[in-house]
């Protein structure tokens, strides 16, 4: 293996660590703590911690009853995200403080879910946010991660981008 893929690798391990425990533990909490479909008022009119079972993917797309095929196709989507991210790490040689950041928040936000699906075949929601009557649908940690992971993508290679072109 490349020494420079290793190195990669020590700052997206603990990225995807932290955001794995973090996500992992708070699940385990609103597990512990409610009932489905219950929620405890943080910030009166803005955020209220919750207990969803989303079968489906971000914002509750596939959430669906009647079908059933759900968990296992996202736990295969998991592991190809998983693959390419690491094949990513080890084919691009410039790795800015972006990159690593992303690959790492990414990583950790699909193992996040991955462990959900694989445990429960469904993923745990727990971060609600709302304002009168607008309501984003329930969301966690992980799903934030892989938001902020694709976020600081966009900025390593929109520098990248701008270096490249003002070299020329």
């Amino acid at each position: 293996m490349h020494k420079d893929f290793i190195d990669a690798l020590k700052p997206i391990t603990i990225i995807a660590s932290t955001v794995l425990a973090l996500d992992q533990i708070i699940k385990l909490y609103v597990q512990a703590t409610f009932s489905a479909l219950t929620q405890e008022i943080v910030i009166p009119g803005f955020f209220n911690l919750v207990y969803v079972l989303n079968k489906g993917a971000a914002f509750g797309i596939l959430n669906r009853e009647d079908i059933n095929w759900q968990a296992y196709f996202f736990i295969a989507v998991s592991l190809v995200a998983i693959l390419i991210i690491l094949y990513m790490v080890y084919s691009i040689n410039e790795r800015d403080k972006f990159f690593l950041f992303g690959m790492g928040a990414i990583l950790g936000g699909a193992l996040g879910n991955l462990v959900d699906r694989v445990r429960l075949g469904m993923v745990i929601d727990y971060l609600d946010f709302y304002f009168k009557s607008f309501h984003w649908p329930a969301f966690n940690i992980a799903d934030t991660a892989i938001t902020l992971g694709a976020i600081s993508l966009l900025i390593s290679f929109f520098k990248k981008e701008k270096n490249a072109s003002n070299t020329d």
